[in-house]
């Protein structure tokens, strides 16, 4: 087991003078926002809330430093994160074990979520000799044509509890190469997961003598979003949560003509066909509908099966499921560790009658664990419900591990199916067949941001555009090229000769 006092510390965040928790890490004069881990109830430590007045000398701080910050040649910033990089390397074990306590995730997703944050840094590090713009053939003659691509601005990011610290670096290795700079407002059910970032890059800031703001970190519920969603001085606001905030966010940011980054929910299918090999398609389902506890934005929520191998694929589930271990995330030989917290258990159970009064078959019952090693009250068991695509229940996300089982005929049914949802982000088919697998990935199969081929719709390399459509909210982040949303274009026109050709050919003689 770890010790998370010792990792706390570690990362600078001290214990308080009481030894019953860590503290308070104060940020300004508002409310107490109280951490308590999911794994076992305790109270971690807390933060303060951000006030109005702190809020405008952390923006004050952050336009200060980006007038500096952008005038480095980007490649220099991107040495700046290269060793922010090898800071996350120094400080991997502790940063993981923070994630997973804090969050409730396993150790082994906490670590690798900070291997993420390594990965997209060391891709913005070649990436900053690599922000190219375009060269274009002028239609008058003497003229030359090209593109550019300058900083942008002060980045807002409102990051979600599921991934407390890769997100948010998805947005800022980017952002920072790109010669932005960053204000985060974190969840408030995992602070502590930003403080310890802010300590990490802090060291980086001190060792290369760089301006405060260039990183900051702000606290508290959605009325400190609203400053943010509302302060034109933050020109791109990069948003990750439910599709209820992202309309929140979307329509006041557009009011104002800023620009919005929207990473929203998800309600992914998987399609198995006749020619899947089920060995890897129940191992994909699997881990794809409780890993995380079914709290990631990629979770599996529907499985869409061909009746000829319909029975065997949910006996084989039935059976996986009954080899689940449950309990706390930090021991490696538990598979599903908690929810976040008690609403998100309300929200468990609600879903779970919500698809009985509507006619789903609950095959693997779910129900709250408690007694030893339950004492948080979030662990719950994962379910499979038999269900119809068009059940309310079924179109909604919940953000639990309840899995729903459907049957289809035809190749075409199942992508209508899997496409028949208002969210758009993640989907895959299980199939060795190439024709349904290239109908899968062509104009007439999946509509989401990301459709897959052999494995699940959980999880996503840093390499590639991250996002989705429709209700999921268009955005994408990390690789490809998501860096351009951190940047302004700008079309380039110069004329090397003594004379003035004016556009469509218009005389203007004096």
């Amino acid at each position: 087991m770890i010790d998370i006092k010792k990792a706390l510390s570690i990362l600078g965040i001290k214990e308080s003078n009481n030894g019953s928790s860590i503290g308070i890490v104060s940020f300004g004069g508002g409310d107490e926002i109280k951490s308590y881990s999911p794994v076992d109830g305790r109270l971690i430590g807390g933060v303060t809330s951000t006030t109005s007045e702190e809020y405008e000398k952390v923006m004050q701080a952050a336009t200060s430093a980006f007038k500096d910050w952008r005038l480095k040649p980007a490649p220099i910033r991107g040495e700046i994160v290269r060793q922010y990089g090898e800071k996350l390397r120094l400080y991997k074990q502790p940063l993981g074990e923070l994630v997973s306590y804090e969050m409730g995730k396993s150790l082994q997703e906490g670590l690798g979520e900070v291997q993420e944050m390594i990965d997209i840094c060391d891709f913005a590090v070649g990436l900053s000799r690599q922000l190219h713009g375009l060269t274009m053939h002028s239609e008058r003659p003497g003229h030359r044509m090209y593109e550019q691509y300058h900083s942008l601005g002060v980045v807002g990011i409102i990051s979600a509890f599921n991934f407390p610290v890769a997100v948010w670096n998805w947005n800022t290795a980017l952002a920072w190469i790109c010669g932005d700079t960053c204000v985060w407002k974190a969840s408030e059910k995992a602070p502590l997961c930003a403080v310890a970032c802010q300590n990490i890059w802090n060291e980086v800031a001190k060792e290369n003598d760089l301006p405060d703001g260039i990183s900051c970190i702000i606290n508290g519920d959605y009325r400190v979003g609203e400053m943010m969603t509302a302060d034109d001085r933050l020109p791109l606001i990069s948003a990750t949560g439910s599709t209820r905030m992202g309309r929140i966010v979307g329509a006041r940011v557009a009011e104002r003509f800023g620009k919005s980054l929207l990473e929203l929910g998800g309600n992914n299918a998987i399609i198995i066909t006749p020619e899947a090999d089920l060995e890897i398609t129940i191992i994909g389902s699997l881990f794809g509908a409780v890993g995380t506890c079914g709290q990631r934005c990629t979770s599996t929520r529907r499985l869409i099966i061909h009746e000829s191998v319909y029975d065997e694929v949910k006996n084989k589930l039935v059976k996986a499921y009954s080899q689940l271990s449950i309990g706390n995330p930090l021991d490696e030989s538990n598979h599903v560790g908690p929810l976040i917290d008690s609403d998100a258990v309300n929200m468990y159970l609600n879903a779970i009658e919500k698809a009985k009064l509507e006619g789903g078959n609950v095959l693997v019952e779910g129900g709250v664990l408690d007694g030893k090693g339950y004492e948080s009250g979030c662990y719950v068991r994962p379910v499979i419900i038999e269900a119809e695509n068009h059940f309310k229940i079924v179109q909604d996300e919940t953000f639990a591990p309840i899995l729903y089982i459907m049957k289809y005929s035809t190749i075409e049914e199942a992508i209508n199916m899997q496409n028949g949802v208002k969210q758009g982000l993640s989907s895959a088919i299980m199939t060795t067949n190439l024709r349904e697998a290239e109908k899968f990935l062509s104009v007439a199969g999946s509509d989401c941001g990301i459709a897959n081929v052999n494995i699940g719709t959980s999880g996503a390399e840093i390499g590639g555009a991250f996002g989705g459509e429709k209700e999921t909210g268009g955005g994408r982040e990390s690789g490809s090229d998501a860096w351009k949303i951190y940047m302004r274009r700008q079309t380039n026109t110069i004329n090397y000769t003594k004379e003035l050709p004016l556009a469509q050919g218009i005389k203007f003689d004096l």
